[in-house]
């Protein structure tokens, strides 16, 4: 698993090469890391794929960023270190925040766009975000409870809140934080890209209707809905979640 230094700081991602010419590009969602993303997909044969730990997760070094723009920026900086091309991005609630962002910028190398159980607008509720600093491990509870669908086992769902609590609190929050901020309900019309949206039937964090309005809004927008599936859906029901993915890479459109 290789490391970049992007400015200084040092970000960790895991690489499935592939023989196919098709490169993506996930991140993940507020106080994640690359493990948010199901073996099904890290391990997709039919792209070169690329999951990273955002500044001040997982195993990246530096600072969490308290902006989606942000983020956007090192994802930039990112993918130029990388020297990547015709990216499809994917990007889980926040993640799907800095993709929008991206989107709207319509940089060179980008070629596709997933959002995954994300919305225009991502306000955080004022007790989530106060808690976070003043009372970590019970929102964290909290944020688990309204993340995992009725199927979730009880495993995945312990296994999800342990990954939290390993992300520092002062990071969770601005990365909570620059959800709060997120507003790109003016602007989604203006995403020119060939997209899927995928939402989680079951998702209490970012429901069905936020998803409803991507797709209305970004022209051409496809939308996958994952039955009984929460706001982790990619964890709940890997290879569904996976083989949506993989249809949309396979569509002339999302090919470049």
């Amino acid at each position: 698993m290789p490391f970049i230094k992007v400015a200084n700081e040092k970000i960790f991602y895991s690489f499935k090469p592939s023989k196919q010419k098709k490169t993506l590009l996930a991140i993940h969602g507020s106080g994640g890391d690359h493990t948010s993303w199901p073996d099904t997909l890290r391990e997709l044969r039919l792209a070169n794929v690329y999951t990273l730990d955002l500044p001040g997760h997982g195993q990246s070094t530096g600072q969490g960023r308290d902006g989606v723009d942000a983020y956007a920026d090192f994802i930039e900086a990112f993918a130029a270190n990388l020297d990547l091309n015709d990216v499809t991005l994917i990007g889980h609630s926040l993640g799907g925040a800095i993709v929008q962002t991206l989107a709207v910028r319509a940089p060179g190398w980008l070629n596709s766009i997933v959002l995954v159980g994300t919305g225009a607008r991502l306000k955080v509720h004022p007790d989530i975000l106060d808690g976070l600093l003043s009372n970590f491990e019970a929102t964290i509870d909290i944020v688990c409870q309204w993340a995992f669908g009725p199927t979730a086992s009880k495993t995945l769902i312990s296994e999800g809140r342990e990954a939290m609590l390993k992300t520092p609190p002062e990071v969770v929050h601005g990365d909570y934080n620059a959800c709060n901020q997120f507003d790109l309900m003016e602007k989604a019309a203006a995403i020119n890209l060939p997209t899927l949206v995928i939402s989680g039937g079951a998702d209490d964090l970012t429901p069905v209707k936020y998803g409803d309005y991507l797709r209305n809004e970004i022209p051409g927008a496809r939308q996958a809905v994952i039955k009984d599936a929460g706001h982790m859906m990619a964890l709940e029901k890997p290879n569904e979640f996976t083989k949506i993915i993989v249809d949309f890479l396979n569509m002339p459109t999302a090919s470049g």
